[in-house]
C-alpha cells in the first residue's frame, strides 16, 4: 500500500505541474484573447463577415511590443516608476508585483548579460555552499592585484534573484555542476523546491 501512495504522490509531482503549467496557459490566452478579440472580431464580423481566433493574443503582443517601444524611447523611467509606484499601492498586487517583476528582470538580464555557466561557491561560509552564475572572467587589473585568476560570480537571493551579492571568486575554488543556466534559475526561485 505505502509503494501505490508513493507512485501516487509521484505520479502527481509529475502531471500535476504539466497540468497546472498547460491549464493557466490557456487561461491567461482565454483571457487575453477576450479582452481584446471580443472587440476585434465584432467589428470584423459586422464589417466582413468573418472572425479570427487567437487575434486578441497577437494584438496584447502587440501592444506590449508598443508600450515597450515607448517606455524605451520617449518616456523612460518616469513612466516606469509611475506605474511601479501605483501597483506597489494596490492592496494583494502588491504582495505578487515586487516578485513577478524582478523574476523577469532576472530572466531578461540573464539573457542580456549572457550568464552562460552555473557555478557552486562555498559562501558565505566554509562548508556552505550556493548557486551563482559567472558574468565576467576578465578581470586584467583585479587579478593582477590579487595574483590570481579572480572569477566574477553573481549569487542571486531566493525568491527574488535580482538582488544577491557580487562576488570574485578564486577560479580553482568554483565548483562546475551538471545544471543549465534555466534549471539554476528555477532552483533559485523555488528555494530549491525544483529538482533537476
Amino acid at each position: 500500500m505505502k509503494r501505490i501512495e508513493r507512485y501516487l504522490i509521484t505520479g502527481l509531482a509529475v502531471v500535476g505541474p504539466v497540468f497546472l503549467s498547460v491549464y493557466l496557459l490557456i487561461v491567461v490566452f482565454q483571457f487575453i484573447d477576450g479582452i481584446l478579440g471580443r472587440l476585434v472580431n465584432s467589428l470584423l464580423k459586422n464589417h466582413l463577415g468573418f472572425t479570427i481566433p487567437g487575434l486578441g493574443f497577437v494584438l496584447f503582443f502587440l501592444v506590449l511590443i508598443f508600450v515597450g517601444f515607448l517606455a524605451n524611447r520617449f518616456l523612460g523611467r518616469r513612466m516606469g516608476q509611475q506605474i511601479e509606484k501605483w501597483f506597489s499601492g494596490l492592496p494583494l498586487i502588491n504582495l505578487v508585483y515586487p516578485t513577478i517583476k524582478q523574476i523577469i528582470l532576472f530572466i531578461s538580464a540573464q539573457k542580456e548579460f549572457g550568464f552562460k555557466r552555473v557555478v557552486l561557491v562555498e559562501y558565505p561560509s566554509k562548508g556552505i555552499w550556493s548557486l551563482g552564475f559567472i558574468t565576467n572572467e576578465q578581470f586584467y587589473k583585479i587579478n593582477t592585484a590579487l595574483s590570481r585568476d579572480m572569477i566574477a560570480v553573481f549569487i542571486p537571493s531566493t525568491p527574488g534573484p535580482l538582488s544577491g551579492f557580487f562576488i570574485f571568486v578564486p577560479r580553482e575554488e568554483l565548483k562546475f555542476p551538471d545544471i543549465s543556466v534555466g534549471e539554476a534559475l528555477k532552483i533559485i526561485i523555488s528555494g530549491g523546491v525544483f529538482k533537476p
